[in-house]
């Protein structure tokens, strides 16, 4: 790799973000640092630094290209109107995303800022983008429920779905189980209680 010169700020910072992404993906946060993320693209420690404020904004910014992945992995095509089938297609994808990118998925939930330094407004806006996905897929069963409350709901399958995928990754799960399997389980019970709930409203009506 050149001198720094051979680089604009931009250009350097996305090697550094490609070179961090690669560490991550073989080794995951454990084999991250900012020494080796220098080292492998050609430039002292010094400059990276002069690029990100400390190894906690390189995995946030890392962390962040994961999120705008899992987005447009969740968006390659229309939902549809129909919510069942929209909430399947979904944690399909959610499935498929994170057995593909095990290392890069774990770093968002592993990863801890250091005491003092939050998470940006940007990271929080990321998650609200891809919580308003399953809000909007579910909007049809939840016409009746306030948006905070839709919201809530969200919130619930996508933490279930990060539970499930998580013990499969930790290799807890027991061996006759399957994330799939578990998250159709899930998925079931969840959309007849709500198809349940929506009916019993619209009778009312």
């Amino acid at each position: 790799m050149g001198r720094r010169s051979d680089h604009s700020r931009e250009e350097l910072a996305a090697l550094a973000l490609d070179a961090a992404r690669k560490i991550v993906e073989l080794e995951g946060l454990r084999g991250l640092t900012a020494r080796r993320v220098a080292r492998d693209i050609g430039y002292t420690i010094g400059t990276i630094y002069n690029h990100f404020e400390n190894l906690d904004d390189l995995i946030m910014r890392l962390n962040g290209q994961t999120l705008d992945a899992l987005y447009t992995a969740l968006t390659q095509t229309p939902l549809g109107n129909e919510p069942v089938a929209a909430i399947r297609s979904l944690t399909e994808r959610y499935l498929r995303f994170t057995s593909q990118n095990p290392r890069l998925w774990a770093s968002l939930f592993e990863f801890h800022p250091s005491e003092g330094q939050g998470l940006p407004d940007w990271h929080g806006e990321k998650i609200l983008m891809l919580l308003g996905l399953v809000e909007r897929a579910l909007a049809p069963l939840l016409a009746h429920r306030t948006e905070a409350q839709r919201l809530h709901c969200a919130r619930v399958i996508w933490s279930s779905l990060h539970g499930i995928c998580s013990l499969e990754a930790s290799g807890k799960m027991a061996a006759t189980e399957s994330a799939a399997a578990m998250a159709d389980t899930f998925l079931n019970y969840l959309l007849a209680g709500l198809n349940a709930e929506a009916a019993g409203v619209a009778s009312t009506v």
